[in-house]
């Protein structure tokens, strides 16, 4: 009779066990590639024959970070849909609420959204290997969510053909000036960068900069091709949250921009990426990721992207300085920036005419 309650509990362990094995998505031998670690299924992924990412970047240098990954897996097909960060995640929510699901990966540059998004248990969990070579803070809590994939860094940019540089702005409180008014470009609310901006700017000067800064009717734009555009067009005089990316990349192209480093810092925010639950090609979305997070696709998308990569072991973009001679503004607690979002989008959709 002593008998039945002990395997009963024995039965309890062996399912808790299993239980704990599914949520623990490791893998104590990863195998070795070139360059980077992977617990996945090789032949398997090159069986599936595809992966798809949803991101928010730019499409070609989002066409040549996954050509670079295709060189390496060309067995593998990949493909991509690229929308800001808010249109790209309603998207996505709308598509699993219809049961439809298209994408193995997703990057979400508002950080706030990938947490929300982890809530909803949308994410798959994975530890990847090369993980390890990340900060604690770059990571989802528990790990294995979502991770740091680079490093957005912004700050303030002129046209020194249509601004001399004694008159162009040094600090934040510089962009305050009347003169800038019509003459100054910002993102759009659905931007995970200007969240952070607002969100930092606000913790520095206060709710009253904004309430300034909207009598200057800035000009805002889904991205920041479309405000470096305007800027050596003459559309516009000055940027804010001027991409770092952005100006190595017209700066390389012989444009007429300069980058102003205000003593206040940069504005630095991550761009999380994570694997989708229910993901078609998941052998696939596991085996993009690891090369991903290791040396390999960082130092691919570092090229492609002109961003930093969060690992300490990769350089910095072209022409670019590190990540580490920089004073880098973000939040210390993610999920106080997150509580604000809502106010954050009323206040901004009213600042940039999207009452």
């Amino acid at each position: 009779m002593r008998l039945r309650p002990l395997l009963g509990v024995l039965c309890c362990i062996v399912l808790l066990a299993r239980v704990a094995c599914a949520e623990d998505a490791s893998c104590a031998s990863p195998h070795q590639m070139d360059g980077f670690q992977t617990c996945a299924d090789v032949a398997k992924a090159e069986q599936e024959g595809a992966f798809v990412l949803y991101s928010t970047d730019p499409e070609i240098a989002q066409q040549r970070l996954l050509t670079a990954f295709n060189a390496v897996f060309p067995k593998i097909k990949t493909d991509y849909v690229r929308l800001q960060a808010g249109a790209l995640y309603a998207k996505l929510l709308a598509e699993r609420q219809g049961k439809v699901f298209l994408p193995d990966a997703v990057q979400l540059s508002d950080i706030s959204f990938a947490a929300d998004f982890q809530k909803r248990g949308g994410y798959m969990h994975y530890v990847s290997p090369e993980m390890t070579a990340y900060k604690p803070e770059y990571k989802s809590k528990p790990e294995g969510y979502w991770n740091w994939g680079a490093v957005v860094i912004a700050g303030i940019a002129y046209n020194p053909t249509l601004v001399p540089p004694a008159e162009a702005p040094k600090t934040y409180l510089d962009l305050l000036d009347p003169k800038w008014t019509d003459n100054i470009s910002v993102k759009v609310t659905i931007s995970g960068l200007q969240h952070v901006t607002w969100y930092v700017i606000r913790k520095l000067y206060g709710p009253e900069y904004w309430e300034k800064f909207a009598l200057l009717k800035p000009h805002a734009f889904d991205s920041y091709v479309q405000q470096f555009d305007r800027l050596v067009s003459g559309q516009d005089k000055v940027v804010m949250t001027a991409q770092y990316s952005g100006y190595l990349i017209m700066k390389a192209k012989g444009a007429p921009v300069e980058f102003v480093y205000p003593p206040e810092g940069l504005i630095a925010t991550p761009q999380p990426y994570g694997l989708v639950k229910e993901a078609p090609h998941p052998e696939a979305a596991r085996l993009f990721l690891d090369w991903f997070l290791g040396v390999p696709g960082q130092t691919a998308a570092v090229s492609a992207l002109y961003y930093h990569s969060p690992r300490p072991d990769v350089p910095p973009p072209p022409d670019g300085e590190p990540v580490t001679k920089f004073k880098l503004l973000f939040p210390e607690d993610w999920e106080a920036f997150e509580a604000t979002h809502a106010a954050y989008a009323k206040e901004w959709n009213k600042l940039t005419g999207l009452k």
